[in-house]
């Protein structure tokens, strides 16, 4: 009978040392997350900023010679073209709405806008 009390004993021991070791082991997660949450937090503020300068570089080059300008009337072919990359991103899953706009869509974004 002593010895079944005893192996209960140890066995209260060993569980009670895992559930130290596993609260150690979840404050050190929550300290990693938290450290991991600022430091994606900083990238998608970087990553925000390039893509403004990389939209104002854009917006500052010259536009090619054989581009159309804003104020003419698209060509069919383009209004075709427009069409299915409109249908095509109509397939796609719905954006974050928080979520960064990559350069290049931004910047046909703003081409569309004009």
């Amino acid at each position: 009978m002593i010895s079944e009390f005893q192996d209960l004993s140890d066995k209260i021991d060993r569980l009670a040392q895992l559930t130290q070791s596993l609260r150690a082991e979840n404050y050190l997660l929550r300290q990693a997350n938290t450290l991991l949450s600022a430091e994606n937090l900083a990238f998608k503020e970087r990553l925000i900023e390039a893509q403004r300068r990389v939209e104002a570089l854009l917006d500052e080059l010259p536009k090619p010679p054989d581009a159309p300008d804003a104020e003419e009337e698209p060509a069919a072919d383009a209004s075709v073209a427009d069409a299915s990359v409109a249908d095509a991103s109509a397939q796609e899953a719905p954006r974050d709405p928080n979520a960064p706009i990559p350069p290049h869509l931004a910047h046909a974004q703003r081409q569309g806008a004009r």
